[in-house]
């Protein structure tokens, strides 16, 4: 069996900029004659003042049908790999490959003409991908269609919100037959409606056999679109995985590299499993196990074992428990622990994180194995956690207003 060609090659690609001036100065060109003159040669990696890596080293490949998930802080070189990806910018080291047509939206109303109307827009991008009038026009009523804009459509863009700017580009993107499709966190300012819709049109370009890009500060969206993630920090690629274990280490602020275990903690833990699948419905009880071994006696400052349950969209904690609150009695030896937790949360991603802590000083002992939790819909409540609250209804009745005979 021949070995499947990626649709995107991403290999040891670096990107440096310039801080302040878009152009080298004159001030910047002497020190750089002055090198040649004497002999000395930059190294690969050293920069000029002012100069900084966006991108530093990042490795990565997406096979037909696979859809990557792209997370990290502002400033963690998200846009740049986007801009790289479509031909915008050229990296400053590496190579990488992107095979087909793209389609893409990275910035709301990008290449998009202020003065042409929203159906001349439309053929503009044809244009731009490489497709004839006829092709685009073959393509046309389902684009108007998608963007759900048909009364604005012959409207400049210019006097288009925000929204209906985003919804004609991801339309755009997503119908004139693109061989990749590569979406920014753009996608954000349209309504829930729209977004709804737009990721079951990328589920299904992806189950057609197409790579996909996303790029989102949305950590539920990028779990539920996406079958691979990477973490971006400060340019460099410090997690690839799931895209539960990758914001998992996101939110924890680590690159996803284990547990760690410190010379006085009195317990290990060897596993963290969950036993009815990741996905549960709002309200429902998840069932899982932990198994570890127990080094020596507990004193009663320690927590053997602790659990912290966060929502993976803010990081908030939403609940701790631990063995303590149950007067488990440990000893030496190995021992295993089956937990029930009802999910009374909104839907959401949300990160168990196992560990020991002393309560003396708060210090944690370890930081043991994760789960990653998918809540869905389920039972219907406002606020972050559902109490279960019941309400009852009398009135009392209004006595009927005399008439007048």
């Amino acid at each position: 069996m021949a070995p499947v060609t990626p649709g995107i090659e991403f290999n040891g690609v670096w990107k440096k900029f310039r801080r302040g001036e878009v152009h080298d100065s004159l001030r910047d060109l002497i020190p750089a004659l002055a090198r040649r003159v004497t002999g000395r040669v930059r190294s690969a990696e050293e920069l000029e003042r002012d100069e900084f890596w966006a991108v530093r080293d990042v490795s990565f490949r997406i096979e037909p049908g696979q859809t990557l998930g792209v997370i990290g802080n502002n400033g963690a070189g998200k846009s740049t790999i986007l801009k790289i990806l479509t031909r915008i910018l050229r990296p400053s080291r590496g190579s990488y490959v992107v095979r087909g047509r793209i389609g893409a939206l990275i910035e709301v109303a990008a290449g998009f003409h202020p003065d042409l109307t929203g159906r001349e827009n439309i053929f503009l991008q044809g244009a731009i991908m490489g497709m004839g009038q006829a092709a685009t026009r073959a393509k046309l009523d389902q684009i108007i269609a998608f963007s759900e804009i048909e009364q604005f459509i012959d409207t400049p863009v210019k006097r288009y919100s925000s929204g209906m700017n985003a919804r004609l580009g991801f339309s755009i993107a997503a119908h004139l037959d693109p061989d990749v499709l590569i979406i920014d966190e753009v996608l954000a300012v349209g309504d829930y409606t729209f977004q709804r819709k737009a990721f079951g049109r990328i589920r299904d370009l992806s189950r057609s056999g197409m790579p996909v890009v996303v790029v989102s500060h949305q950590l539920d969206r990028i779990a539920e679109l996406c079958t691979e993630a990477i973490l971006l920090s400060q340019g460099a690629m410090t997690c690839r995985g799931t895209p539960t274990d990758v914001i998992g280490a996101y939110v924890r602020g680590g690159s996803g590299g284990g547990h760690v275990q410190s010379d006085d903690s009195p317990v290990t833990i060897h596993s963290v499993e969950l036993l009815d699948g990741h996905e549960v419905r709002s309200g429902d009880t998840v069932y899982f196990r932990i198994t570890g071994s127990i080094l020596r006696g507990i004193s009663r400052h320690v927590e053997p074992v602790g659990i912290i349950v966060r929502s993976a969209q803010s990081g908030d904690v939403v609940y701790c428990t631990g063995t303590s609150v149950f007067d488990f009695e440990f000893t030496p030896g190995d021992f295993s622990i089956d937990v029930e937790m009802q999910m009374n949360v909104q839907p959401g991603i949300y990160l168990a994180d196992i560990g020991a802590w002393n309560r003396a000083d708060e210090k944690q002992l370890l930081a043991g194995p994760s789960l990653n939790m998918r809540v869905s819909e389920g039972r219907t409540f406002l606020g972050p956690t559902n109490l279960n609250a019941t309400m009852s209804l009398r009135q009392a009745m209004q006595p009927a207003e005399s008439v007048a005979p």
